[in-house]
């Protein structure tokens, strides 16, 4: 569906359907939440790790990863519960497909971090 605003309109309108969906995920989902909460716990953490500027950076980032791969997820979850409750294979397949996202996304991250703590 095409959008009725156009120029700046559409870029606050865009800014706002953002923000109702992080608000709605927020609410609705407690994986988002703990995510949120490692993601924030991990920040806060990098802090006190003596690397480089550059590996800070991969870090933080790689932090932002994580809840991008959970609103990925809840979005697959969501379009699926919306097309019906009846037990799918193919509903089943998205949804475990989902998940492993966010377990590779996290399982990534860890990786990351044990090599720019330990190995570089």
């Amino acid at each position: 569906m095409k959008s009725k605003y156009t120029g700046i309109n559409r870029i606050i309108h865009a800014f706002g359907y953002s923000f109702s969906g992080l608000a709605s995920v927020f609410r609705t989902e407690a994986a988002f939440r703990q995510d949120l909460i490692l993601c924030i716990i991990g920040i806060a953490i990098q802090f006190f790790i003596d690397v480089p500027t550059i590996s800070h950076i991969l870090m933080i980032f790689s932090l932002v990863f994580i809840i991008l791969a959970e609103l990925i997820n809840t979005a697959i979850e969501t379009v699926v519960d919306r097309i019906g409750p009846e037990k799918n294979k193919l509903s089943k397949r998205a949804k475990d497909i989902g998940s492993a996202i966010v377990f590779i996304t996290i399982t990534s991250v860890v990786l990351l971090w044990i090599y720019l703590i330990f190995l570089m």
